[in-house]
């Protein structure tokens, strides 16, 4: 008995140690190996610069019981203390140099204090602690020089503008200095915080927003401040889809053939392009674009997206209408190409689908017209139902027999219950 005791103890304690190492040995295999030295990184770097206006007004003390400058300081601070490791950042500030009234010379005020890179956060913050309420608002040249400091690499790049007040170097508009920042392609994006701001800063700072496809925040606290900061630098770090640039043509022939993916082009106003696509028998193309008024436009405006063949015939098409103040209007379209059954060659030729983008937009003469409205175009081709013409047509795709097989247990499991329920108070009526 004793001997048989220990024998069993022996098994299961070897036993035991074989699981755990089957366990280790799947840990070690499923755990993510550190990337070899010299290899790049799995995400392109981000790069965020923080844009802060160091105008005399920022002495004002109407925030917290402190001027707009410490609270600005403060909350710098506190999110330089949190930028994430992978993020490279840089500090501009405008208006910090020059306290004359040389309007020439007060518009040319933007200093680079923290280079675009690695976080030294001790240095950061000491350039930080140096700054004092001088001199002009210089917005759009601040914008110009925040672009090429994030200059370089594919990954997502922000400008933080923060100020209270709106730009003092006019004829350079802001807004249209962030609409050539749009149209050049590099994906950069501007959020702007305005600091107790008035109405005219608040028009000025939502168009340079909306023009970069960014957020604007009204400031009204030191740590609505900070919050506000620390999430836009966070968000910088996340990894999102970066639309490739890609210039439409006036006809289908020889427009840009777009695999599945995500695109940005610039349309004029009322301007039609085009773009190709390659369907295979049995696939189905989805396509949806948007087109973004990022200034001034009329009322009564909208936005086409056409599908139809090399000779013109129609297929199918999506559009969208509006009326009054909107930032984005959007339409899509779905086109299932049917399986012929033919054999050969013939059974995997592609169908080549040219996409017309088309807008109504139109906007006062005083409206610049360059550069052309934002679009952003989403096109995927995936597998699509056996014939267009069944249920797939009407948005249900394959999934229909599992709606309808739903429904049908609903409908017994109801019958079901409600004869126990009545069978239940049978009962009940009968004892």
């Amino acid at each position: 008995m004793i001997t048989r005791r220990i024998t069993r103890r022996i098994i299961s304690t070897r036993l035991a140690a074989g699981v755990c190492g089957v366990l280790a040995a799947m840990a070690v295999s499923l755990a993510p190996t550190p990337a070899a030295a010299g290899e790049p990184p799995a995400h392109p770097t981000p790069k965020v610069e923080l844009t802060l206006d160091v105008s005399g007004s920022m002495r004002a003390r109407d925030i917290d019981g402190q001027s707009r400058m410490a609270a600005a300081k403060q909350a710098f601070n506190e999110v330089l203390d949190a930028v994430p490791k992978d993020v490279q950042l840089g500090i501009r500030t405008l208006g910090a140099t020059y306290p004359g009234n040389d309007r020439q010379v007060g518009c040319t005020d933007t200093k680079l204090l923290y280079p675009v890179g690695p976080l030294d956060r001790t240095e950061a913050k000491t350039a930080v602690a140096t700054l004092a309420p001088t001199g002009w608002t210089p917005i759009g040249p601040a914008l110009q020089a925040a672009a090429k400091d994030l200059k370089g690499g594919d990954g997502q790049r922000r400008i933080v503008l923060i100020t209270d007040g709106e730009d003092t170097c006019q004829p350079l508009d802001p807004c249209q200095v962030a609409r050539d920042i749009a149209a050049q392609g590099i994906h950069l994006t501007v959020d702007t915080l305005g600091l107790l701001p008035d109405a005219k800063t608040r028009s000025q700072l939502s168009c340079i927003a909306e023009a970069t496809g960014g957020t604007y925040t009204s400031v009204q606290h030191t740590d609505q401040l900070r919050k506000r900061v620390h999430q836009l630098v966070d968000r910088t770090a996340r990894p999102v889809a970066t639309p490739v640039a890609v210039a439409g043509t006036a006809a289908c022939a020889g427009a840009p053939e777009l695999k599945p993916g995500l695109y940005s082009d610039r349309e004029k106003f009322a301007e039609h392009r085009w773009y190709r696509v390659d369907v295979k028998p049995g696939q189905e193309l989805r396509a949806s674009v948007s087109v973004a008024a990022d200034r001034a436009v009329d009322n009564d405006y909208g936005v086409l997206l056409r599908a139809s063949t090399l000779s013109g015939r129609e297929i199918v098409r999506g559009a969208e209408a509006g009326d009054g103040r909107t930032d984005v209007i959007s339409t899509g379209l779905r086109y299932a190409k049917s399986d012929t059954g033919a054999s050969g060659a013939a059974a995997d030729a592609p169908e080549t689908v040219c996409l017309q983008v088309s807008n109504s937009f139109s906007a006062a003469p005083s409206v610049k017209t360059e550069p052309g409205l934002p679009v952003e175009l989403a096109v995927d081709v995936v597998d699509g139902p056996h014939d267009a013409s069944d249920v797939a047509s009407f948005g249900l795709g394959r999934g229909w027999w599992l709606l309808a097989a739903l429904a049908l247990t609903g409908l017994l499991g109801g019958l079901v219950w409600g004869w126990i329920s009545r069978w239940r108070v049978t009962v009940w009526r009968t004892n």
